[in-house]
């Protein structure tokens, strides 16, 4: 509490030593006073004393008389009263005749003056005391008659001043006064000392702290909803909250007692109690409550020996806390469901998913049926009546449910039908009891039944307002039936689960599409030709197509250009982009240009394709392309390649061996920043190429190093594998079962065309030298067994070496090949272009290369480093005789 003047309360040690101040103080000042009163009174009685017996004396001196009978007593007695003051020590002595007129005084001007005094009993004969305020002060004074023969003559006064004799009292209250310092200084260092112990008990929380935490403690003791008890070491109930009178049911008079004597405590709870020992969260049936009880001792913190101990009621808490641990268990379900259902954009592996997260937490059997075209990425319709058993999970494996993979057509009684048609969820509480679902399948039902299958909730799978299909969960092992809050989990549980089986549909659908679209931009089927022998694989990813490419382009001379390519991206929009690099590069191969060329042409197609792709509203640009472009020749044996940013192919030796030639290193396509090299390798017969995309060597969880090195492991030491057999082992080295990325593999071994199968001529520069051309070309075709041809060969060639003298320049050289067919070759140094002409009837020019092109299958031109080469192939003559594609039989009819 405050005091009136607002200020804070004194502490207990403050108001203690102001106590012992104030007692000092009423001590010092009633032995002062004490001693003033009895000094008071003692020095009135000893100055009375002196007075009466320096007044008698005096009175009874015979010098007295005679001098009073002098004719001048005041000149006798005056020095005879000084003196014997000053022996006496009192203040005066006075003579006075029986009028009171005074003989003698310490003050010689108040002599033959009248005395201050009552001097009637003294003339009456008796000695008189009293106390008189005189000329030198208070004074106590006594009046002696002098006789002379009975009769009163005169009179002696003597007095003393009571101030002097009281002095004594003044020297004495300086002692007083400092004993009483003393005990002061001793009552303040003791109160200092209890202060400061109390201080550290109490935490030095001031009396006002202490109160209010008093009564706070007091308060949350009393209306906390948590029993509390404390008792002594020695089984006594020192205190009970009202919580814990209630719980308990304690009598009014509890505290005090022993616990063993409270009749109303439960065995248990008196044995826990008197027990003392350490208890957390036992739990007591007390009067029909559930108590969790903790108990703990009291003197670990120097505290009396004791227990205190909290009980709550439980019971309430046990359903509660059932519900939570219920509604805690749903949401890990759904949690689990969101992170575990869809991780694939596949159908079948999503339908598991739903049925593993389901099983056992939810059901102990789950299945999930799947209408048919679901399964093929399209959308079922009314007329789809059948379901496809898409996915079983139980917690056992003998279970006698439908298997995965069989068709299914419910019928219209049973709860899947009728969820199927209304969209709504169907929840059987006993399937024993339901005629409609036992009679889908009579036998296979009882089968179920007897199985200890008892109940089901089946749910449609229902996205974008399409049912794919139903969910379906069984109970064995519980034996109490679904509820309505199993029914609204498998709700959401299969809602959750429909919209990743939609996604994973539209993929499948999508990536169906761009698969097939890719399959056919790729070529179906290899060219024939003799240069290489060539194997490939092409593995699209398990998440979607992308622009990987493939291609063996057979040119002219029996040279074959090998092609691997990657668009940046995925699906539809790079397969597409793909097909349209792969005819360019058709397109452009047929000019006969070098790699490099090739390449650049490439280039500005990407860049334009990136131009146009950025003016529309559909996806943004490709980035790029990555192509290796390289062309093989049998006869020279020699490979021209190069690269815009792809990696580099590998080379298998004869011997085993395995290198990755250092080619230049372009840019990737569509970024036109810098020009492409051409490299040029010498290879041995039967060295293998092996051209790939970066999906085979890359990997997320692996080095692109790393990935070459397995490459090369994977081709080296295997000089006599076939093409085939080093495609399956590249791909069974390096992927995995299902691969990121798409990749494209090929694989050629490099073949030489014999010596004896080609011939070459230095042609003179001169018409004349055309004749012998034809004679010794003649001779060769018919050595190799070609007599059918010859005669069209010598026509061919006469008018290629006519046009090359005619029109080109010096050096003129004439090359056969013979391969899959005869080609005819005639090169010169000039750059300038044959063009097809239409002569007219009376031209006599202008039908040579028309006459070449009606015997020739294919001619065409290339140009090289040196010149040009005019080139023509025809075709052999088959086994029957006859010559495929044979020229004309009107070729040799046309006018010339």
């Amino acid at each position: 509490m405050r005091s009136l003047t607002g200020k804070r309360p004194r502490s207990l040690a403050g108001q203690v030593f102001a106590l012992q101040v104030v007692v000092v103080v009423l001590l010092v000042a009633a032995s002062v006073l004490a001693l003033v009163v009895q000094a008071r009174h003692a020095s009135s009685t000893e100055a009375r004393n002196r007075s009466v017996a320096v007044a008698q004396t005096f009175a009874h001196s015979p010098v007295l008389l005679t001098a009073l009978k002098a004719p001048d007593p005041s000149r006798v007695l005056q020095p005879l009263t000084e003196a014997g003051r000053k022996a006496a020590g009192v203040d005066f002595i006075v003579v006075m005749d029986t009028n009171g007129i005074r003989y003698t005084h310490p003050r010689p001007e108040l002599i033959g003056k009248r005395v201050v005094a009552t001097i009637a009993p003294a003339l009456a004969g008796h000695v008189y005391t009293e106390t008189v305020n005189g000329p030198l002060g208070r004074e106590a004074q006594t009046i002696v008659p002098v006789h002379d023969h009975s009769q009163v003559v005169a009179l002696v006064a003597a007095g003393v001043k009571i101030e002097k004799v009281t002095g004594a009292v003044a020297r004495q209250i300086p002692i007083i006064l400092g004993a009483g310092t003393i005990v002061l200084g001793v009552a303040t260092v003791g109160t200092a000392l209890v202060t400061r112990r109390l201080r550290r008990q109490t935490h030095r929380l001031g009396p006002a702290e202490m109160n209010r935490m008093y009564e706070h403690h007091d308060a949350v003791l009393h209306a906390v909803r948590e029993g509390v008890l404390i008792v002594s070491k020695d089984g006594r109930l020192l205190l009970a909250n009202d919580e814990a009178r209630r719980l308990l049911d304690l009598p009014l008079d509890a505290e005090g007692r022993r616990i063993s004597d409270l009749s109303s405590l439960d065995p248990g709870m008196v044995e826990l109690l008197a027990s003392g020992r350490a208890a957390t969260d036992e739990v007591h049936l007390v009067g029909g409550r559930l108590l969790a009880v903790n108990q703990r001792p009291t003197d670990r913190h120097g505290g009396p020996r004791g227990t205190v101990t909290t009980l709550r009621d439980s019971t309430e808490l046990r359903v509660l806390s059932g519900r939570a641990e219920n509604a805690r268990e749903r949401l890990n379900l759904l949690y689990d469901a969101g992170l575990g259902i869809g991780t694939t954009l596949d159908v079948v592996r999503t339908a598991d998913e739903l049925t593993e997260i389901a099983v056992p937490r939810l059901a102990d059997f789950a299945t999930v049926d799947l209408a048919e075209p679901v399964l093929h990425g399209d959308e079922p319709t009314s007329t789809d009546t059948g379901m496809h058993r898409t996915a079983v999970h139980g917690i056992r494996d003998d279970h006698p449910l439908y298997k995965v993979g069989q068709l299914i057509s419910f019928l219209p009684s049973t709860p899947q039908a009728r969820a199927f048609a209304t969209g709504r969820p169907e929840l059987v509480p006993d399937l024993s009891t339901t005629p409609g679902w036992l009679a889908q399948d009579p036998e296979r039902t009882r089968m179920i039944v007897g199985y200890g299958i008892h109940s089901l909730i089946t749910v449609p799978l229902q996205a974008r307002g399409v049912i794919l299909g139903m969910a379906n969960f069984w109970r064995s092992e519980k034996p109490q039936p679904f509820e309505e809050d199993d029914l609204s989990l498998a709700e959401e549980l299969v809602a959750r689960a429909a919209v990743s089986i939609d996604n994973a549909r539209r993929y499948t659908r999508e990536h169906a599409m761009a698969v097939t679209l890719q399959r056919s931009l790729l070529p179906r089927a290899l060219p024939e030709q003799s240069a290489l022998d060539v194997a490939h694989r092409y593995l699209p990813a398990i998440s979607g197509v992308s622009g990987d490419w493939f291609d063996v382009i057979p040119l002219p001379g029996s040279r074959v250009a090998l092609v691997v390519g990657d668009v940046v991206g995925h699906g539809l929009h790079a397969a597409a982009t793909m097909g349209r690099l792969r005819t360019a590069v058709h397109n452009f191969s047929t000019l006969d240009l070098p790699p490099d060329e090739i390449l650049h042409h490439l280039d500005d197609l990407v860049g334009r394709i990136d131009q146009e792709e950025a003016g529309t509203t559909a996806d943004a640009g490709i980035v790029g392309a990555t192509c290796l472009y390289a062309i093989y020749d049998p006869v020279s044996r020699h490979c021209a390649m190069a690269r815009a940013g792809h990696p580099l192919p590998a080379l298998v030796r004869p011997d085993g061996s395995v290198s990755f030639p250092d080619l230049p290193a372009g840019p990737p396509l569509g970024l036109g920043a810098m020009p492409f090299e051409t490299a040029e390798l010498e290879v041995t017969e039967g060295t293998q190429f092996v051209l790939y995309t970066d999906g085979l060597i890359e990997d997320r969880t692996r080095d692109i190093d790393v990935g070459i090195e397995l490459l090369r492991q994977a081709l080296a030491c295997h000089p006599d594998r076939s093409p085939e057999e080093s495609c399956q082992a590249v791909l069974d080295a390096l992927l995995p079962d299902r691969p990121k990325d798409d990749v494209a593999l090929l694989i050629a071994r490099a073949r030489a065309i014999p010596p004896d199968h080609v011939a070459d001529w230095d042609v003179p520069f001169d018409p004349a030298a055309v004749a012998g051309m034809r004679a010794a070309v003649a001779e060769q075709v018919d050595s190799w067994g070609l007599s059918e041809l010859a005669f069209a060969t010598e026509l061919l060639l006469s008018e290629l070496i006519t046009n090359a003298i005619r029109y080109g320049s010096a050096p003129v050289t004439v090359r056969l090949l013979y391969d899959r067919t005869l080609t005819c070759e005639v090169a010169d140094s000039s750059n300038t272009s044959p063009h097809l002409r239409d002569a007219a009837a009376m031209d006599e020019g202008g039908r040579g290369l028309f006459l070449v092109a009606q015997l020739a299958e294919r001619w065409g031109a290339r140009y090289t480093p040196q010149g040009k080469v005019i080139w023509a192939e025809m075709s052999l003559p088959r086994p029957d005789g006859s010559a495929e594609g044979a020229a004309r039989s009107d070729v040799l009819d046309a006018e010339i």
